[in-house]
């Protein structure tokens, strides 16, 4: 019981850099088509870049269901739980408190959050595909920290 929660709890630190790697080198990258409209105006709720989600979800979804079902492959399902608790963190902080995606009052006053939510709204500032920086969503560096 004790490996499983430990297993997640690395999955979920972990995932900061998988995110970081997703978003520079897929989103980024060969998948721009998806991401651009996360990037850009859009009309409607939804954009396309909501897909990331689905097929990130799907991923959990399998590993959990594999640890499950395969007792050689048992570390999938605290894996997958590790990838779905960063991807409620995300949905949180992306969606919700950054994008307000859905309208509820906030204000960040810890320095860090005002840090993770300045260097996400400097990567927005480039609505290309290059010349983007801060692809993180839960880490920013100090860089990113507004000075007095």
């Amino acid at each position: 019981m004790l490996e499983n929660v430990v297993i997640a709890l690395l999955t979920l630190v972990g995932m900061e850099g998988v995110a970081w790697w997703t978003h520079k080198y897929i989103m980024h990258g060969f998948m721009w088509r998806w991401h651009h409209s996360h990037h850009n105006h859009h009309a409607g709720f939804l954009e396309r870049n909501d897909w990331f989600s689905v097929v990130f979800s799907l991923l959990a979804i399998g590993m959990v269901m594999t640890g499950f079902e395969v007792p050689s492959l048992w570390f999938l399902a605290p894996v997958g739980i590790g990838v779905t608790i960063y991807g409620i963190f995300y949905f949180v902080f992306h969606d919700i408190i950054v994008h307000r995606r859905f309208k509820i009052r906030f204000t960040a006053r810890h320095p860090y959050l005002k840090r993770i939510i300045r260097a996400h709204y400097i990567h927005h500032k480039v609505h290309k595909r290059e010349g983007a920086e801060a692809f993180g969503f839960l880490f920013a560096p100090k860089k990113y920290q507004k000075t007095p």
